[in-house]
Parts: structure tokens; sequence; C-alpha cells
């Protein structure tokens, strides 16, 4: 498989779960405006900060309000993680390698484009939101899904599996960064407020792991539980712990893949080894920075090794 097309399909996989994550990223804020009591108001600024897009959002905007952010994070045409951009994306990157996908998944990728395009402004509104923000986490499910059930195991199902699983790994540790910041901003008064479980109730359902989380805790939401079960169930699809599996295994099925597989299996055991039980909620966001970073290095990884340079006799 030539280099270019590996790299393609790969930032294919990323930015369909940079678009979906990015929208359940925004309904963890949204949904907290329907549960939290009266006079907690939510920080709206620390999603540009989870981002790490402060500098850009600057440059836009003067104010950073509610509506600012969100359509920063919706729609702006120059930040690679807003849907919109993601979703562009993902349809270049799909007509510029159909012969390697599925051909039905051009005109997904189409539609789903079109519906975040024409339904913007409901994503702006707090009334309609919820719909617009569903909407396009059902499309870039329906993709995914397309993909996953036509998609040949080759080469190219490989690389979708290795930016899939990576980017999915960043994003679960967004969702868990923008519970702990919610909860930072309100500190001395979780217990009259309930504010840990709906705070970390909502973190769960944004991530599709309420019902998972139940089932293997079986016990009441709480903070340090909802942290350990999104980095480390093995059997939880949007886990950390699961995503770095995935991502071994995708990798060993790759050629020239001896470096990266040891550098994989070598932080897979390094990064649970840190988690310090004793002081899990006190440096929690510290931990997470370290793990976004650590996933950044995969990803120069994966680049250097398969993506860099065209290697004469690929297949």
């Amino acid at each position: 498989m030539l280099s270019r097309v590996a790299e393609r399909i790969y930032w294919t996989a990323r930015y369909l779960e940079r678009a979906e994550n990015t929208a359940r990223l925004v309904n963890v804020y949204s949904k907290m405006l329907l549960d939290l009591p009266g006079g907690v108001d939510i920080g709206w600024y620390n999603l540009v900060t989870l981002n790490s897009a402060e500098q850009l959002f600057g440059q836009k905007f003067k104010r950073r309000d509610e509506r600012n952010v969100i359509r920063f994070l919706l729609a702006d045409p120059d930040f690679s993680g807003s849907v919109l951009t993601s979703l562009k994306m993902i349809r270049e990157n799909i007509r510029t390698t159909r012969d390697a996908l599925p051909a039905e998944a051009w005109e997904q990728a189409n539609e789903s484009t079109l519906f975040a395009t024409s339904r913007l402004d409901e994503g702006l509104r707090r009334g309609d939101r919820y719909e617009y923000l569903d909407g396009i986490i059902r499309c870039c499910q329906q993709l995914s899904g397309l993909l996953d059930t036509t998609m040949r195991r080759d080469a190219g199902w490989e690389f979708f599996r290795l930016g899939r699983n990576l980017e999915r790994a960043d994003m679960t540790s967004r969702l868990l960064d923008a519970g702990a910041s919610m909860l930072q901003e309100h500190p001395g008064r979780e217990e009259p407020l309930n504010l840990v479980q709906i705070v970390c109730g909502n973190v769960l359902r944004s991530a599709s792991a309420y019902q998972p989380y139940r089932r293997v805790i079986k016990g009441p939401v709480r903070s340090r539980l909802v942290v350990r079960f999104l980095l480390e169930d093995e059997l939880f699809p949007r886990s950390v712990a699961h995503c770095i599996d995935q991502m071994i295994d995708a990798a060993g099925a790759l050629p020239r893949q001896r470096r990266v597989l040891k550098l994989l299996k070598c932080e897979r055991k390094q990064i649970f080894a840190e988690l310090d039980e004793e002081k899990l909620e006190h440096d929690l966001r510290d931990y997470l920075n370290s793990l976004q970073l650590q996933l950044a290095d995969f990803h120069r990884a994966f680049s250097h090794n398969w993506f860099a340079l065209e290697q004469p006799g690929d297949t």
C-alpha cells in the first residue's frame, strides 16, 4: 500500500472520531445546563483550553462566552478540531482514496457534511443543540459502522484502526478532563449540590459508558471509579486501555512494526503504573495532560515509521 494512501485512511479514522467526540464533549457541557442547580456557572472557555486552541480562539473572538466557544468548536474553518472542519477533511480524504475504501463511504461522508452545514444554526441555539449534536454523532457512527462492516481486513483496515483508537483514547482523556475542570471550578460545594454525581454521570453518558459502568461497578457513581473505568477497563471500547490494546494489535499486523510495537507495549505498562490511587483526584488533570502528550508521541512514531517516506517495494 502506498504511504500516502495509508496516511489518508489513518486520518479519515482520526477525523471521524474527532468529529463525533467533539460533539460528545460539547454535549457534556450542554447537558450540565439542565442538571446543575442555579448559581453554578459553567466555564465554557475550558473546552477551548482542553483542545489546546487558546491562541487561535483569541485571534478570532474577544469574548469567551458560550456562543463564541460553541461556534468555534462546531464550525471554525481554521480549527482542525471543529466538527465541520473534521467532516470536510473526512470527505476529502475519502475522495482521494476511493479505490481503497467502500464506494458507499463517499455518499455517507457527503450526507454528513451537508447535515452539519445546513443545520448549524440549530447547534448554536440551546434549545436545539442536543438534537443537532445527536445528529452529528449518529452520522459519524453510521459512517464508522459502514467502514467497519465493509472494509477488507488488509493493511488499509489496520491503518484505520490505528487512527480510530489513537483519536478515541485522546478524546476519552479530554472528556475526563472536562469533568475534572468542572469540579475544580466549584471546590467545597460538591456535597450540598451533589455535584460529583451530576458531573461524573454526564461524563459517562457522553462516552456512552453509563450502563457499562453500572454493570461492572454495581454501585454509585464515584469520581475515582469513573476515572478508573474510562482509563483501565480493557473490555470497554472507549477506555484508554482498550484503545491502546487495539493499536498494539493493529500495529502487529503491519510491516516494519518492530519499533512501533515495542513503544506501544512499553508505554502500555508505564501509563497505568503511574496512576497513584492516593493522588488520583488531586493530580488527575496533570496525569491526563501527560497521557495526551504520550498519545501525541504515538502519532509521531506512526508517522515516522509508515508515512514519512515512500518505501520501494511496499505492498
